[in-house]
């Protein structure tokens, strides 16, 4: 799943490519993924590409006084051309669900249909949404954020953990309490931060937050700066190749050299370094047996 650091670089991508080039169509191949109907999709051809920005793991596309904003969910992706296909996509035939064409400079699309973008997703549980909004607010999912991770410090992760009792795996990951981190980033904050995924929250010393608070910032800033100025095609492989425990189950961690174990946490596997993390004492997976603290 794209989290904050690929989302905001795809943000930069098209900061670069896309603004300043005018909306010259958009083409819905799947209707279960535009989530509005006023104002239309097609409301957006004409307008110009203004900026973009993003909401947690939402990207916005700024037309004009319109704004498209897309959650790419768990198998979506954004996938950048400066020749599209002239033929629109076919419903049903491909991963694409959507796609916008952009102007082209004089020296292209002579051919084709000029640059843009498709948003596909691939598998079967499909979850890849967009609305077209006069603002970010109106999306339920946007309104409901919490505080983005990138702009807490230390105070304010302290305040937002007091007196919870969820587990600091839930909190990380919950879009309504802290926005832009997922399954993987928040395996890498824990493991950096030396801290299990499932002790309380709101239990946590001083020192503890402090720690997680500078995990937070390294693992997500550290992302940015490889992300961005990646073209969009290479954004998941720069992702794997800068993880150290999640999805790495039965290697080597890169810290300690303990063998990197896994375990199932709602609905979804998770990674983490029995010695770095747990005091040694692996995770008893809930599937199988109760929790060992």
């Amino acid at each position: 799943m794209p989290e904050l650091p690929e989302v905001e670089a795809l943000a930069h991508h098209l900061r670069e490519h896309a603004v300043g080039r005018t909306v010259t169509r958009v083409d819905v191949a799947s209707l279960a993924v535009l989530k509005t109907v006023r104002p239309a999709h097609t409301e957006l051809v004409g307008r110009e590409v203004a900026g973009t920005a993003r909401w947690g793991k939402h990207l916005d596309l700024v037309c004009g006084d319109l704004h498209l904003v897309v959650h790419l969910a768990r198998a979506g992706w954004l996938r950048w051309s400066d020749a599209l296909a002239a033929a629109p996509p076919k419903p049903g035939r491909s991963p694409v669900a959507l796609r916008v064409r952009l102007s082209a400079d004089d020296d292209q699309g002579a051919t084709g249909g000029g640059p843009g973008f498709d948003l596909t997703e691939a598998g079967t549980k499909k979850g890849l949404a967009a609305w077209v909004v006069a603002s970010p607010s109106e999306i339920p999912s946007v309104a409901r954020l919490g505080p983005d991770a990138l702009d807490l410090d230390a105070a304010g992760l302290a305040r937002l953990l007091e007196g919870s009792t969820a587990r600091l795996k839930t909190v990380l990951t919950d879009q309504t309490v802290l926005a832009g981190v997922g399954n993987a980033y928040s395996d890498e904050i824990l493991h950096t931060a030396r801290l299990s995924p499932y002790a309380t929250a709101g239990r946590l010393s001083e020192e503890s937050v402090e720690r997680l608070a500078d995990a937070l910032h390294e693992v997500l800033t550290s992302a940015v700066r490889r992300s961005v100025g990646q073209k969009a095609a290479r954004l998941k492989g720069e992702k794997r190749s800068g993880l150290r425990v999640h999805g790495r189950t039965g290697l080597p961690c890169p810290v300690c050299g303990d063998t990197v174990r896994e375990v199932s946490f709602a609905e979804r596997a998770m990674q983490y370094c029995p010695t770095c993390q747990t005091g040694g004492r692996p995770l008893a997976d809930r599937r199988l047996s109760r929790l060992v603290k």
